[in-house]
């Protein structure tokens, strides 16, 4: 298949772009030198199309990812999603402070289905009658890195000053009497002027693998986040196999398996696990290694790839004139559909 997608999520366009296809992401110019979108990632089966050149492409199908692309889309091709051209919208966010009661932009939707990254996410959204299946996180093994030689707390957030309390930015402080915390992550650096204290440390500017050669080396990885879907870092800490602890939110407490990692919305118990991993080394390499076993059973590379297989299939036969519909048997007229791949 030829699949276009804007790479706008450069994580999860790394996991994506593994398969087996072949996949456009549109930029703005592909001139030497200019930031194109796809920069400083190797892909061997991706190659970015410049936007003028989209009509001549053979595009088999597109992966939407924001509400303004349908347009786009339709201007830079001349097909209409859903219609000329087989398309499915990958939801990655949780929905607004409305929470339960906000409508998805496709809500209602027959033509396009939503796909959520999460199980909580297509709960938490008002999806109207539009089909929505999940095809769960996935991420490219980084190896088993850990070796937990610093006794102190790993923390990756983006943005962490902005995005506040979604990130559980305002929490940091709270475990820095257990250990100094290292935050990796896009303007890590302004926690040095929020919090003027030492003990958090803000890193920016890692490459994908000097960061996870880095996070490796902390004891344990905290995992703050409020309101967010399964942060990929999650995923990625318990690949390389560090012992996690993390809020009880979202979709943290599917991924968190018992005996992988402590999940709790009471601070305090993260508090007091992070201690006892910084304090038991062998306990934390332990725990850290059934998490690792754990995130390739279900987060893993091949497994993601292949479901995401069946979602593309099954949308392109239920184009428009195909006869086929998205609602299996027994949604009750809910017109969701669930592949059976991701199921534990």
């Amino acid at each position: 298949m030829q699949i276009l997608l804007w790479p706008i999520h450069g994580g999860y366009t790394d996991a994506f772009v593994r398969g087996e296809h072949e996949y456009l992401l549109p930029v703005p110019s592909v001139l030497p030198g200019e930031d194109d979108g796809v920069s400083g990632w190797e892909w061997e089966r991706a190659r970015p199309v410049a936007l003028e050149a989209l009509r001549s492409e053979a595009i088999d199908i597109v992966v939407l990812q924001r509400p303004e692309e349908i347009a786009l889309v339709e201007s830079l091709t001349g097909r209409v999603p859903g219609r000329d051209l087989p398309a499915v919208y990958l939801e990655h966010n949780t929905p607004g402070p409305g929470a339960f009661t906000t409508r998805h932009p496709l809500a209602d939707r027959r033509d396009i289905p939503i796909v959520h990254v999460t199980h909580f996410n297509r709960l938490f959204w008002d999806n109207g009658t539009a089909p929505t299946t999940v095809v769960e996180h996935g991420v490219p093994d980084p190896g088993p890195l850990y070796s937990g030689e610093l006794a102190r707390i790993g923390v990756v957030v983006n943005e962490p000053v902005r995005r506040w309390r979604a990130t559980g930015t305002d929490l940091l402080p709270a475990f820095t009497p257990e250990a100094p915390l290292d935050v990796f992550g896009i303007d890590a650096g302004r926690l040095r002027d929020t919090f003027e204290d030492p003990a958090i440390v803000g890193i920016e500017s890692l490459a994908p693998g000097r960061l996870h050669a880095e996070l490796a080396r902390r004891r344990v990885y905290l995992h703050p986040f409020r309101w967010t879907s399964l942060g990929l870092s999650l995923i990625e800490a318990m690949h390389l196999g560090m012992p996690v602890v993390a809020l009880a939110t979202t979709e943290a407490v599917r991924a968190v398996a018992a005996g992988t990692g402590v999940v709790s919305t009471d601070v305090d118990d993260l508090r007091r696990a992070a201690r006892a991993f910084l304090e038991e080394p062998e306990w934390a390499a332990e725990v850290g290694a059934r998490a690792r076993e754990h995130a390739l059973a279900h987060y893993g590379l091949p497994a993601f790839l292949e479901r995401w297989d069946e979602v593309l299939l099954e949308a392109i036969a239920a184009r428009p004139g195909s006869g086929m519909v998205y609602a299996n048997a027994n949604s009750g007229g809910n017109a969701t559909t669930t592949i059976a791949a991701h199921a534990r």
